[in-house]
C-alpha cells in the first residue's frame, strides 16, 4: 500500500487525473450495474405479474366463448323444429320429403348461429347417421368416428360433451346427443357435432401474446383435453399447483414463461405456454443495449478526461519548460513555435505573470549592467582627475602670495575662488550633500567665470532659506550653470542672465536653472538627453546627471529640459523634498 502511494504521488498531474476518473468511473459503473440488476429483477417480476394477468384474462375471453359455443349446441339440439323433422326422419320419409328436410334443417342450423366466426362446421346426424352439415369447413366423418361421438355423448344423456382432437381433425368438438323432448319422451333423434377453430379463437383472444409460437393446452386433471397431442410434456404442467399462478419452466433447453388458471365453470385449467426468450426479448435487448452505451460512454469520458487531463496540464508542463530554460540563465523568454494560443484561465494567468515576470528581471539586469558600466565609469574619471589634493593647494597658494604681492588682486580672487572650489569638490564624500554646500560651489564657479566674462555674465539664485538644507545629489546643480554658460552666454553678445530658483510641490523638490540665451533645437535636446552629443567643459552631461539621480531615487524622478530657438533653456531637477539636519 505504501508503494501504491508514493507512485500515486509521482505520477505526472495527467496521469493522476485520469487515474482518478477511472477509479470514479468504475466505481459509479459497478453501483450502476448492480441497481440496474436490481430494478431489471423488479421488473422482470412486474413484468410477470402483468403478463400473468393479461394471458389469465385471456383464458377467461376463451372459456367465455366456449361457454356460447356449448350454448349454441344446446340451441341446436332443442330447436323445435330441427326437433320435429329429425322425429319425422325417424317415422320414415319418402326421398323427396328426405330431400325437403334436410334443406330445411340445414337452414334451420344457418338462422340459429351455426356460422359463427369461430365454428368450422356443425354437423347434424339422424337416426340413420345421415349427415346434415353447415359451414365452409366440414369434414367428413367416417363411421367408426361418428360411433365415438355416439359413445362418449350418450354417458352424458343429451349434455354437452367436449371432445378433444385427433389425429385426422385438429378442432375441439362440442357435441351432444339430440333427443325428443316432445311428452318428455326424451328419445334418440340424433347427434349433434359443434367443430371449434381453437387456432382462430386463440389468435383473436390471447391478447399480447406477440409470438407466433404461443401454445393452449387445456386439461381436464391430467388428461389434455385440447390438443389431443402436445409437443410440451403434459406431466410437467398437471404438477403446477393453485388455482392460478405463473412459472419459468425450462425443456429441452428452450425456457417458456407459463400461466395458468383453472375455469370456474368447468373442471378444465388453461395453460398458457410462450417462448420465454419471445416474450422478453425486448427486455434482454434493453439490458444488452444500456450495457453497450454504458461501455461506450465509459470509453468516451475516458476520452474526454484524457483531453480535459491534458489541456490542463500541458500549459503548465509548457511553462515547466520555460522555467527550466530561466534556471540555466536565459532569460529571453520566447514562445514555442506552433504553441497554442492560451486561455485567461489560471494556467494562462501564470504564463503571463512569469512573461513579465522574466522580462522586467531581464530589465533590471540591463539596467543595472549599464548603471554599474556608469558608476565605473565615473569612477575611472575620478580617479583619473584625483591629483594629490595638497601639491594642488599648495600650488595655488603660491600663486596666490605671488599676486598679492604683485598687487594682482583679481587674479588673488581667482585663485582663492579656485582652490575653494577644489577643496569643496573633493573633500566632500558623500553622494548627497545639502542644497546651501551645492550653492557654495556653485558661487566660487561663478566668481572665476565673472572675472572672464565681466558684466555679461548676471547670475541670481532665488532659494527660500529653509530649503538651503535639502538633499541633493552632489555636483547635479553646478553642471548645469556650466552647461548655460557654455551653450548660451558664450554663443551671445548681450548680457546673459542665469537664475537659479527652487520650491516644493507636492511633496516634490523642484531645481530649475534657466538662462535667456539662444537656446537649443529639439533634436539637440533630445540628443542631449540621451548622450549622443559631448558636453563641453566638466563632462558631466544631463544624461549622467539623470541617471545618477535615478540611481538614488528611482525612476519617477529626473530632470526636464525647456528649450526653443532664441527662447532661452531651462533644466528642472524633480527631486524628493528631504530635510537634512542644519548642523551637518
Amino acid at each position: 500500500m505504501p508503494n501504491l502511494k508514493a507512485l500515486y504521488t509521482n505520477l505526472r498531474i495527467k496521469h493522476k487525473m485520469f487515474v482518478l476518473i477511472s477509479v470514479i468511473m468504475i466505481v459509479v459503473a459497478v453501483l450502476a450495474i448492480v441497481i440496474q440488476q436490481y430494478a431489471f429483477d423488479f421488473y422482470d417480476q412486474e413484468i410477470y405479474k402483468q403478463s400473468s394477468k393479461a394471458l389469465s384474462l385471456s383464458s377467461i375471453s376463451i372459456e367465455n366463448e366456449l361457454k356460447k359455443m356449448e350454448k349454441l349446441t344446446f340451441m341446436l339440439a332443442t330447436d323445435s323444429t330441427i326437433q320435429h323433422y329429425l322425429r319425422s326422419i325417424k317415422s320414415g320419409l319418402s326421398d323427396y320429403d328426405n330431400y325437403v328436410v334436410r334443406l330445411t334443417v340445414k337452414e334451420r342450423m344457418v338462422n340459429i348461429g351455426a356460422l359463427d366466426k369461430y365454428v368450422l362446421s356443425a354437423q347434424l346426424y339422424d337416426v340413420n347417421d345421415n349427415e346434415y352439415a353447415v359451414g365452409a369447413n366440414s369434414v367428413t366423418v367416417f363411421q367408426d368416428r361418428l360411433d365415438v361421438y355416439k359413445k362418449l355423448t350418450s354417458i352424458n344423456k343429451g349434455g354437452n360433451t367436449w371432445i378433444a382432437p385427433y389425429s385426422n381433425d385438429k378442432s375441439l368438438i362440442a357435441a351432444r346427443e339430440v333427443r325428443s323432448f316432445e311428452q318428455l319422451k326424451l328419445d334418440y333423434i340424433g347427434t349433434l357435432a359443434l367443430r371449434i377453430d381453437m387456432n382462430k379463437l386463440f389468435r383473436d383472444l390471447a391478447k399480447g401474446m406477440n409470438s407466433n409460437d404461443a401454445q393452449l393446452i387445456i386439461m381436464k386433471k391430467n388428461e389434455a383435453v385440447y390438443p389431443e397431442a402436445s409437443a410440451f410434456p403434459i406431466d410437467t404442467l398437471s404438477n403446477l399447483t393453485g388455482n392460478e399462478g405463473y412459472k419459468v419452466i425450462s425443456y429441452e433447453g428452450k425456457k417458456y414463461f407459463v400461466t395458468y388458471i383453472a375455469s370456474t365453470y368447468t373442471d378444465w385449467t388453461y395453460y398458457t405456454l410462450i417462448p420465454f426468450d419471445d416474450i422478453f426479448e425486448r427486455v434482454a435487448k434493453v439490458k444488452n443495449t444500456i450495457i453497450l452505451i454504458f461501455a461506450i460512454l465509459f470509453i468516451v469520458i475516458l476520452f474526454i478526461a484524457v483531453s480535459f487531463a491534458k489541456g490542463i496540464t500541458e500549459p503548465i508542463e509548457r511553462l515547466n519548460a520555460k522555467m527550466k530554460r530561466v534556471q540555466l540563465g536565459n532569460f529571453e523568454y520566447t514562445d514555442e513555435p506552433n504553441e497554442r494560443a492560451l486561455a485567461m484561465d489560471e494556467a494562462g494567468q501564470m504564463h503571463r505573470n512569469f512573461r513579465i515576470m522574466v522580462e522586467r528581471i531581464n530589465e533590471l539586469i540591463h539596467e543595472n549592467y549599464v548603471k554599474q558600466l556608469t558608476i565605473r565609469d565615473t569612477e575611472f574619471k575620478a580617479l583619473q582627475a584625483q591629483i594629490n589634493p595638497h601639491f594642488l593647494y599648495n600650488t595655488l597658494e603660491s600663486i596666490n602670495w605671488s599676486a598679492k604681492l604683485s598687487n594682482q588682486t583679481h587674479i588673488s580672487q581667482m585663485v582663492e575662488a579656485l582652490g575653494s572650489l577644489l577643496r569643496t569638490s573633493i573633500n566632500l564624500k558623500e553622494p548627497l550633500i545639502p542644497l546651501s554646500k551645492e550653492l557654495d560651489i556653485i558661487n566660487h564657479y561663478v566668481t572665476i567665470q565673472k572675472y572672464r566674462f565681466e558684466e555679461r555674465l548676471d547670475f541670481h539664485v532665488d532659494v527660500p532659506e529653509k530649503l538651503l538644507y535639502c538633499s541633493i545629489p552632489k555636483l547635479s546643480l553646478q553642471p548645469l550653470v556650466e552647461n548655460a554658460i557654455n551653450y548660451g552666454l558664450e554663443q551671445m553678445i548681450d548680457t546673459c542672465k542665469i537664475s537659479i530658483h527652487a520650491f516644493v510641490e507636492e511633496k516634490l523638490l523642484y531645481i530649475s536653472v534657466e538662462d535667456n540665451g539662444p537656446g537649443m533645437e529639439e533634436t539637440f535636446v533630445a540628443q542631449l538627453l540621451s548622450g549622443e552629443v559631448k558636453t563641453k567643459g566638466s563632462g558631466l552631461g544631463l544624461k549622467n546627471i539623470e541617471e545618477r539621480i535615478k540611481l538614488l531615487y528611482g525612476e519617477a524622478y529626473g530632470l526636464s529640459v525647456e528649450s526653443e530657438p532664441s527662447g532661452g533653456t531651462k533644466v528642472t531637477l524633480m527631486l524628493p523634498y528631504e530635510m537634512r539636519d542644519i548642523h551637518v
